[in-house]
């Protein structure tokens, strides 16, 4: 008897290390990335979004940053410099921005490009919630190491053909990290975005730290999230181009 119940619990924990061993599948993956920002009905319930916050760049340079969203895909950025203040807004698809940087000071219309980018982030839920829905292709990619934390990597074909990857912690479940390539200037640029500092706001998780980055280049840009508005009013006039004179 006593040799039958040691064969049998042998047997129990070798069924309990393969199904433990077992791979973790897409459908996995981004069920529990969704628990750990909050849950479906929490995060579909936002419906506009305010995020504050600074931006640090190289040789000390600072600004103020005010991120708007609305459903469904209107997005406008702001950026405060010296007084100057930058402004680039997306609404399903079509895109202006001001930006006195550069020497614009009037409402101008956004590339093709530079709109196509504003939409995809104009989409806050991010890919992997519907994705099926919103016809993304994700297969696993394996596992990788950010910042000495395991994390699992999904290739992400958007609906549109291009591809990104996603870095989720295996432990967390929180978006650790994305790779996307844009176009900048003429050229293919891989753009990298970290994520870190996680807090909630209205039962959902957003990271109040960023960093981002072009792969191979020294420079690098951090944001600080100072304050998040779950549903704040926000009129549609904030996404209209003004008229110019």
């Amino acid at each position: 008897m006593s040799r039958l119940l040691a064969i049998g619990v042998i047997g129990l924990l070798f069924t309990a290390s393969q199904a433990a061993e077992a791979p973790r599948t897409v459908d996995r993956i981004v069920a529990d990335y969704m628990a750990a920002r909050g849950g479906l009905s929490k995060i579909r319930a936002v419906q506009t979004l305010r995020q504050k916050g600074h931006a640090f760049g190289s040789a000390g340079r600072q600004a103020i940053v005010v991120r708007e969203l609305k459903r469904p895909g209107k997005i406008r950025f702001e950026f405060t410099v010296q007084g100057m203040t930058g402004v680039y807004v997306a609404d399903n698809g079509a895109g202006w921005r001001v930006s006195p940087l550069d020497g614009s000071l009037e409402p101008t219309a956004l590339s093709e490009q530079a709109a196509a980018d504003a939409m995809e982030q104009a989409d806050f839920d991010g890919p992997l919630v519907d994705w099926k829905a919103k016809g993304h292709r994700i297969e696993l990619a394996g596992q990788e190491t950010i910042d000495g934390r395991m994390a699992d990597k999904l290739a992400i074909t958007l609906a549109d053909g291009s591809v990104r990857h996603d870095f989720l912690d295996a432990t967390t479940h929180l978006l650790l990290r994305s790779e996307v390539t844009r176009r900048i200037k003429g050229h293919d640029v891989r753009v990298q975005m970290t994520f870190g500092d996680y807090k909630k706001t209205a039962g959902v998780m957003f990271p109040r730290k960023v960093e981002v980055g072009a792969i191979g280049r020294p420079q690098t840009l951090r944001v600080v999230v100072d304050s998040v508005e779950v549903n704040p009013p926000i009129k549609d006039a904030r996404f209209t181009r003004p008229a110019t004179p």
